[in-house]
């Protein structure tokens, strides 16, 4: 890459073109997409994801929800990091015409979060349990230019952008009674746009896109973008889904670049040498994305502690543009750190792996299990960060396994491929016979020590044993 970008360097000076449109053009280029890469990984993932007449699945039609009925099994290859923790209430909205508006019912002290995102992945509201209670409460969320008066009793949630996804998560044991218990929830929940509301309301079937790639996954879809197709679409997109007033640096940088919201992009408008040298960018900014998660951690975005990575930079992003977009290509969806933390090992170091092949215990002194208000677990991935199939059907572990302390009060977790014996059983959490990926998941982490927020609780080292 650093020879690359020399010999660019090199026969750039050799030229007579402006250096504001020809030197300049893929650093800026290259910041341009980073910033814009959300963006346009949003666009796509609601293209799939409401490219359907009717809802089915993991997809509905936009303005419909998406009801999640159980929890994947190790069949499951539609998205990676699957949890077995949360039942998905989700939807996606277009606000540029008119509000729309959400009513959640009561959910009986249920632990609950409905996060809201924008078009750029900033969370900008999230009622739920931790902020808003579990009472039945009822939301109109609006679009950047709208205004007017809403029904008495309707709580107006402002979106920065057109583009909104509804992403609710509900907490649910993964029994047959709770399974039950948390459908009638789901059922009960609706969203319908504000001039239907009070009103009986049947939303119309959907429009499908026969171009719309509907195998290929959306991350595939946007790194294989030319510059020509990425940034037209971002110019477009920006027009209804505009930046914030802190971005105003980058988006004067793109306009000198010819890259203006509700505008057409074309590469034509840059120096011959310029536009040859932009076609590298794509490839630039995507590589530039991906180091960030080891530059990370020496900048302080990212933390490291026994193997284990995190962040507590999530949710909102304000001009932390590289963050914004590690966390679109390998997070999408993430919440505030408020709402969730997601400590991830693949090996006990920094260069190591785990392997099947070893016995591991990662052992919680007493009192000392991970301080989460909502709910914590640990869940197991093989290498492509899909379940594991086992004879337990067990893809995550937590303390609704009612663990088993040792004499001393500490709980030992068994992460191994085969039992550890029946009596050891509940604290088992099966791994494949190769390689695996192990994800914690902190639910309304505890905000004061010890917590995982301020480092006063520390997770504990995953060890090998003989």
């Amino acid at each position: 890459m650093k020879i690359a970008l020399v010999a660019i360097s090199a026969a750039l000076l050799t030229t007579s073109y402006a250096k504001d449109t020809v030197f300049s053009a893929v650093p800026d280029g290259i910041d341009a997409y980073v910033y814009g890469y959300p963006l346009v990984t949003m666009e796509f993932t609601r293209r799939v994801m409401t490219n359907v007449r009717e809802p089915e699945g993991t997809r509905a039609p936009m303005g419909q929800f998406i009801r999640a009925r159980h929890y994947p099994d190790a069949n499951f290859r539609d998205v990676t990091a699957p949890n077995a923790d949360t039942l998905y209430t989700t939807a996606w909205l277009d606000v540029s015409k008119e509000p729309w508006v959400l009513s959640l019912p009561d959910a009986h002290d249920r632990y609950y979060l409905f996060p809201m995102l924008d078009g750029w992945t900033d969370v900008f509201q999230v009622p739920g349990k931790r902020t808003t209670g579990t009472g039945p409460q009822t939301y109109a969320i609006t679009g950047p230019g709208w205004k007017g008066a809403l029904p008495a009793g309707v709580k107006e949630y402002k979106s920065p952008t057109a583009m909104v996804w509804l992403l609710g998560r509900i907490y649910c044991t993964g029994t047959p009674e709770d399974y039950e218990a948390v459908h009638k929830l789901q059922d009960q929940i609706s969203v319908v746009p504000l001039s239907s509301y009070g009103k009986p309301y049947t939303p119309p079937p959907g429009i499908v896109d026969p171009s719309v790639d509907m195998k290929t996954a959306v991350r595939e879809q946007v790194n294989a973008l030319s510059a020509d197709e990425y940034f037209t679409l971002l110019a477009k997109l920006m027009k209804d889904n505009p930046p914030a007033a802190a971005d105003k640096p980058m988006v004067a940088k793109m306009a000198k670049l010819g890259i203006v919201p509700g505008q057409p992009f074309s590469t034509d408008k840059l120096g011959p040498l310029a536009k040859d040298a932009f076609s590298l960018v794509p490839k630039m900014g995507v590589d530039r994305i991906m180091r960030w998660l080891k530059e990370g951690i020496i900048a302080g975005d990212l933390k490291y502690h026994e193997g284990w990575m995190y962040t507590t930079d999530t949710g909102i992003y304000g001009t932390k543009y590289l963050q914004r977009a590690l966390v679109t290509a390998i997070g999408l969806g993430a919440n505030r750190p408020q709402d969730a933390i997601y400590p991830t090992s693949e090996g006990p170091t920094i260069l190591g792996s785990y392997s099947g092949e070893k016995k591991y215990v990662m052992q919680f002194p007493k009192g000392q299990l991970p301080p989460a208000e909502g709910f914590w677990s640990l869940t197991m991935y093989d290498k492509d960060y899909f379940f594991v199939a086992n004879p337990l059907n067990r893809y995550s572990i937590s303390a609704r396994q009612n663990l088993k302390p040792n004499p001393d009060g500490s709980i030992d977790l068994y992460i191994q491929n085969e039992s550890p014996g029946a009596d050891k059983e509940s604290n088992w959490l099966p791994a494949p016979k190769d390689k695996f990926i192990l994800m914690m998941r902190l639910y309304w982490p505890r905000t004061t020590p010890p917590s995982i927020l301020d480092g006063t609780w520390k997770i504990p080292h995953v060890k090998a044993v003989d």
